[in-house]
């Protein structure tokens, strides 16, 4: 029996000011309900992206003061929804987190995911990133459950280089893994539709990675091409750099087939080194 699930991913510009931004995204968050979708997904930096860790911090809020999560709370619940928001800044006691949400269809937080793997490089174009500076790493891996039984894996941006992740939700039954993320320009071109079909060919899982587009207010620039990767590393949908959305209609069933014809979940030896 076929188990199908309509999906859509969002692609916009944050601003710097988070009203500015839910005004901005919610007529395509509309247009995708409109077009059946089961599930929204909404990339990292959902309604803002600062200047500096300093602003970040001083603008974040608990998830109960939080504006964009209450408003993504009542979408979710009024359309009957799943809804994925890719992340935003949660104060937490005296931290920062870097977390994502899953919403259900009845307005509940079924779920929530904070960063594990911070975005601290130096790039060859002399741009730094120290995202520690502003948050605090999570520790936990999720995998979320929809629909009654369809696994889905929760991952943030820069986790994607770290493959060990992707493997252990998929090997504990995650058939979707979301990559939501405000990729970089210097390093998008070269690495970001590589890395994403890896991981979906690595795993047989579905890769869903909603992505911040073009220049910010606060001065970054960010990749785009949102995509959706079959678990056989296929690009279904290429969001290139339009403001907007994706969205298509995905098979489950694929999960299986792909695994199934190449078993490396299940096939994973161990070795002795020399070194």
């Amino acid at each position: 029996m076929n188990r199908y699930l309509s999906i859509a991913c969002i692609q916009y510009s944050s601003t710097k000011n988070e009203i500015l931004t839910l005004k901005n995204i919610k007529p395509f968050i509309s247009q995708a309900i409109e077009t059946g979708a089961d599930l929204i997904v909404l990339p990292e930096c959902a309604t803002t992206l600062q200047e500096n860790s300093i602003i970040t911090k001083e603008l974040a809020k608990p998830e109960s003061e939080n504006v964009s999560l209450q408003t993504f709370i009542e979408i979710a619940k009024s359309n009957s929804i799943y809804f994925l928001v890719g992340s935003l800044p949660i104060k937490v006691c005296n931290k920062i987190a870097n977390r994502s949400f899953l919403i259900g269809p009845d307005g509940d937080i079924l779920n929530k995911y904070d960063k594990i793997h911070l975005y601290d490089v130096t790039l060859p174009n002399g741009d730094i990133y120290q995202e520690s500076a502003t948050y605090t790493a999570g520790s936990k891996a999720v995998i979320a459950t929809i629909c009654n039984s369809i696994r889905i894996g929760m991952t943030i941006c820069y986790d994607v280089r770290f493959p060990h992740l992707y493997w252990d939700l998929a090997q504990n039954g995650a058939e979707i893994i979301v990559v939501p993320s405000a990729f970089s320009t210097v390093t998008g071109p070269l690495h970001w539709h590589t890395l994403l079909k890896a991981r979906a060919i690595e795993t047989g899982c579905y890769i869903l990675a909603a992505a911040q587009t073009g220049h910010h207010q606060c001065g970054r620039k960010t990749y785009g091409h949102s995509l959706i990767v079959s678990p056989w590393g296929k690009i279904m949908k290429d969001a290139n750099k339009k403001i907007g959305f994706i969205n298509c209609q995905i098979n489950l069933d694929e999960v299986q087939k792909a695994r199934l014809a190449i078993p490396s979940l299940s096939s994973k030896k161990s070795y002795s080194t020399n070194f």
